[in-house]
């Protein structure tokens, strides 16, 4: 796997922010998604490592700094490796 960009939807499951890629790919098309500020309408939208992504969870709205990118869909410690919480 490249370490230069990742699909956001492959991404989102990647680091377990979202269960399935298609729950992903709903919420990007939906507009949930920010990259860097600006909406995403497309899972294929390609992320690299430093991107800020911002998305509602529950009743929050996320904003994390993408620190890696991961290479598989592995255990959650592994996952939160790869991005920092922002407050």
């Amino acid at each position: 796997m490249p370490d230069s960009a990742l699909r956001i939807d492959r991404l989102l499951f990647f680091l377990r922010i979202a269960k399935s890629r298609t729950l992903a790919q709903n919420w990007v098309e939906a507009g949930h998604i920010r990259v860097n500020s600006k909406r995403i309408g497309k899972g294929s939208a390609m992320v690299s490592a430093g991107d800020i992504i911002t998305l509602p969870k529950g009743e929050v709205v996320l904003a994390i700094k993408l620190l890696s990118l991961p290479e598989r869909r592995g255990p959650p410690a592994e996952a939160q490796l790869c991005y920092q919480l922002l407050e």
